[in-house]
């Protein structure tokens, strides 16, 4: 059988239901790709909320704190608190080579830190790798209740390490 000349699906064009499938296939795909723009545009307005730890915070009292480094609150607010010969320190654990967090080595007595091998003695002072500097000392202070209160968002680099901030003496 033949086809009648100008019916449909001969050269006068495609079968009504072809053409209705493709006409709603590319407006559901032009909807689409509005669509995820749209969202994209307003995950911009959402942030990702990032936490970060409180920088004021007590650590407790002189008497929890005998000679040498405490690890205590490396974890939770980045710094050891070091009772030496003067009194008490908050050296805040930031390497100041490219900011890595060091560890204390015990058995050596000194910070290493993991990432390039810059090494600081007990007080936080550099003396190995490509460290340029010290490490900086947190705020210190004591609290008229006897407790031991630290401010990271106040860092004292070597040069200030006589600022009545950066040492409690006990």
């Amino acid at each position: 059988m033949k086809p009648k000349p100008g019916g449909a699906g001969a050269e006068g064009g495609p079968l009504p239901e072809v053409q209705l499938v493709r006409r709603r296939l590319v407006t559901a795909s032009v909807l689409g790709c509005l669509g995820v723009n749209f969202l994209m545009f307003l995950r911009f307005f959402f942030p990702r909320a990032l936490f970060e730890p409180k920088t004021i915070f007590n650590v407790g009292y002189p008497s929890d704190y005998g000679f040498g480094v405490d690890e205590k609150y490396k974890q939770a607010y980045r710094i050891w608190v070091v009772r030496n010969a003067e009194g008490l320190v908050a050296i805040y654990a930031r390497c100041t080579h490219l900011g890595c967090t060091p560890n204390w080595n015990a058995a050596e007595n000194k910070f290493k830190c993991p990432c390039h091998g810059s090494g600081y003695d007990s007080e936080g002072v550099n003396v190995e790798g490509p460290a340029p500097r010290p490490m900086d000392r947190a705020r210190i202070e004591l609290l008229p209740t006897g407790e031991i209160q630290v401010d990271t968002s106040v860092l004292y680099q070597f040069g200030n390490w006589d600022d009545p901030g950066s040492i409690v003496r006990v």
